[in-house]
């Protein structure tokens, strides 16, 4: 078998898939690979807490995290959500005042697998390997545009729109195909789902229930069942 010039045997890694790495030979890869620092947690674990001033960033090789913010009243916002592959907390990183972090990052399945990477580890990489760079600008201009389209949505979207999406960007990142169409264990309460979504509890719940009653959905603990994406797809452009 033909392998692609990053794929490696062990396929349960996914350091090697996220933007840092995919466009570069495992040769060069591996020059950094050795200043990576990985960790496996429990569900609830804080990987980085909002205020701290480190200057690490982090990618997530195994699980699923999510990005919190606390407001000065202790009021708690759900920001996103990230998953394997994914490059979490770039921005002090990159950020010339060198922080602080805006958000917490909260571990929300046992055995998550990070990796941690110091600032002046990667810089100096980068600084053999500019073409890198691109690649997180990339990134960083990504997020840019999910943060706009996101404001955009709470603007001009209603609320059973923006769950619709919500759920087809949750289905697309973490479903699981069966045979009825898509299981979505999202793994939020109904608070956190409210939070995603930028609406109460009650409007989503009744949201929900209409995506229910027309047999779009089903709703089984903190997993949701997608029947027909097509109709939240459409929904999600009304």
């Amino acid at each position: 078998m033909v392998r692609k010039v990053n794929e490696i045997a062990n396929e349960d890694s996914a350091l090697l898939l996220t933007p840092l790495f995919e466009q570069v030979p495992r040769s060069e890869a591996d020059q950094l690979l050795g200043a990576l620092k990985t960790y496996t947690l429990p569900k609830g674990a804080s990987i980085f807490r909002q205020g701290d001033t480190d200057h690490r960033m982090y990618m997530l090789e195994r699980g699923r995290v999510k990005l919190v913010r606390q407001s000065s009243d202790h009021r708690v916002q759900l920001l996103s959500i990230h998953g394997r592959g994914e490059i979490l907390g770039e921005i002090p990183v990159f950020d010339p005042s060198g922080g602080p972090r805006t958000a917490s990052a909260v571990v929300m399945v046992n055995d998550t697998k990070v990796a941690a990477l110091e600032r002046d580890d990667l810089f100096t990489w980068l600084n053999q390997h500019p073409r890198v760079a691109v690649d997180m600008l990339q990134v960083l201009a990504g997020r840019l545009r999910a943060n706009n389209e996101r404001i955009s949505d709470l603007v001009f979207m209603d609320v059973p729109g923006r769950l619709a999406k919500t759920l087809i960007d949750l289905a697309t990142r973490f479903g699981e195909p069966f045979e009825k169409g898509l299981m979505v264990p999202h793994d939020l309460t109904q608070e956190e789902l409210a939070q995603l979504v930028g609406a109460s509890r009650e409007t989503v719940n009744k949201a929900l229930m209409d995506f229910s009653n027309r047999k779009w959905i089903s709703r089984k603990g903190r997993t949701i069942i997608i029947y027909h994406p097509g109709a939240l797809i459409r929904r999600s452009r009304m």
